[in-house]
């Protein structure tokens, strides 16, 4: 097996195992340098991206590793500024040259995104050709139609939510390039609101927050993901705030995803939780079986291969809940048709995939559901166990004591106890009113159902 192959499927897992802006960011020109005596070399851009690979994501890229390669004994990070399109790279650890494995660009795993437009940071591979549109989607999808033809008249902000890998960000880009695709003289621009605080803290540090101002201002589109993560950064949305109000008094489109809607955002400051419901928000949830088949034989399309009909309803049938995971599934099947030379059989395939079954299928405990909680609620898990009656305490607490009746079979004693030894009568009444709530509130109904996904990783 190639050192590139072995790459190859450490994206494949990174891909379905951590976020698109993530997968992005930290993986993005890495490649595997060299290969000897159980060591694995990966070469990286520079030192943030090293120390990020070798602590929040080694035992990820060391698992992924070890499936194909189980003689790998460790990894080491080292910087490199060149890249694998170009001919020539030096580790540093040896003043040898090495010349990378080049592949041709329609056979490399999804990093067209290094071909990201630099002035919109659009992808160009995202378009609404390769959008699959079903029951789950059609809303965001016509909502988001409307808005390349009405820009800033129809729908602003159009605010479009839903879990994790179910296309979010490929709608969001769609929008985007079709909109410059229609008026090539809009300034769109595309980011996520990590990006814009890491931004903001730079242009604070850097004692430039004008320059800041100046540059978001100016775009007649702009569009963030992820929006969920601004709450709490009081900095972050103050900023937010204003430039959202200069965007929106001067008749510019804003564009927004998270994963939940706006009235579940914790900690996010109700004046802006008011802009964000002031235009249409529109979901995207799970798709059924058809659309997942007809997703995969779309990504298939486009990779320009072919694999039987079982093996596509297999994993059709198999991944339920994430398009993500649908097209790593498909990713990890078509990698080792390409390295074997020979289609897989049904078992084989079912061994390949089991890192994603199997994950989807995992059993959590109640520290589990806690802990996804609070990360949900955006709160200290000390919080949760104590005697506090404010609401963005309340509601969490009543959840979690909800999730522990409902998902872990606990009894009402044993809930009471585990949260700071409370009377069995307030687990009863906190289990009751969520209940309650999820009946009376689809939106509710839907936040339990997203906060469900975060703890199954469905």
């Amino acid at each position: 097996m190639t050192n590139e192959e072995l790459w190859q499927i450490v994206l494949n897992e990174a891909e379905i195992s951590i976020s698109r802006a993530n997968f992005i960011t930290w993986f993005k020109h890495t490649f595997i340098s060299r290969n000897e005596q159980g060591v694995i070399t990966v070469s990286v851009p520079n030192g943030f991206t090293k120390e990020w690979l070798e602590n929040k994501y080694q035992k990820l890229i060391m698992r992924a590793i070890r499936t194909a390669c189980p003689e790998a004994r460790s990894i080491e990070y080292v910087i490199s500024k060149t890249t694998t399109s170009e001919p020539l790279i030096k580790t540093a650890s040896s003043s040898q040259q090495i010349s990378p494995p080049v592949r041709p660009a329609e056979e490399q795993l999804e990093f067209q995104e290094l071909r990201i437009d630099k002035n919109t940071n659009l992808n160009p591979r995202y378009v609404f050709d390769t959008f699959i549109v079903g029951s789950f989607n059609e809303l965001a999808y016509a909502a988001a139609q409307s808005v390349v033809k009405n820009i800033a008249s129809l729908y602003n902000p159009l605010f479009i939510y839903g879990g994790v890998g179910l296309g979010k960000t490929h709608l969001l880009q769609a929008t985007g390039n079709a909109i410059k695709q229609r008026d090539p003289s809009l300034k769109v621009y595309y980011t996520t609101s990590e990006r814009f605080t890491n931004e903001l803290v730079a242009a604070i540090q850097n004692h430039e927050p004008q320059r800041f101002k100046d540059i978001y201002r100016q775009f007649d589109v702009l569009i963030i993901d992820d929006i969920q993560f601004i709450a709490g950064k009081v900095r972050t949305q103050e900023e937010f705030f204003h430039t959202f109000n200069a965007l929106h008094e001067n008749n510019k489109q804003i564009i927004f995803s998270s994963d939940r809607p706006p009235k579940s955002i914790a900690n996010l400051e109700e004046r802006l939780r008011s802009r964000f419901e002031a235009g249409l928000i529109a979901d995207i949830s799970q798709p059924d079986y058809e659309t997942r088949l007809a997703i995969i034989k779309t990504k298939l399309a486009t990779k320009k291969s072919d694999l039987p009909k079982e093996i596509l309803e297999y994993i059709a049938s198999s991944i339920e809940k994430n398009i993500r995971e649908l097209e790593g599934a498909l990713n990890i099947v078509s990698a080792r048709t390409h390295m074997t030379g020979t289609v897989p059989g049904i078992e084989e395939v079912k061994e390949l995939l089991l890192q994603i079954t199997s994950r989807q299928k995992r059993v959590v405990t109640a520290a589990n559901i806690i802990k996804e909680v609070c990360a949900f609620y955006d709160i200290n898990e000390k919080q949760l166990f104590e005697r506090s009656r404010r609401r963005e305490v309340v509601k969490p607490r009543q959840v979690a004591m909800y999730l522990l009746r409902e998902d872990f079979h606990g009894s009402f004693p044993y809930i009471g106890q585990k949260f700071g030894g409370r009377d069995h009568t307030t687990a009863i009444h906190a289990y009751e009113k969520i209940l309650k709530d999820i009946k009376d509130s689809p939106d509710f109904a839907d936040e339990v159902h997203i906060l469900r996904g975060r703890i199954y990783e469905i």
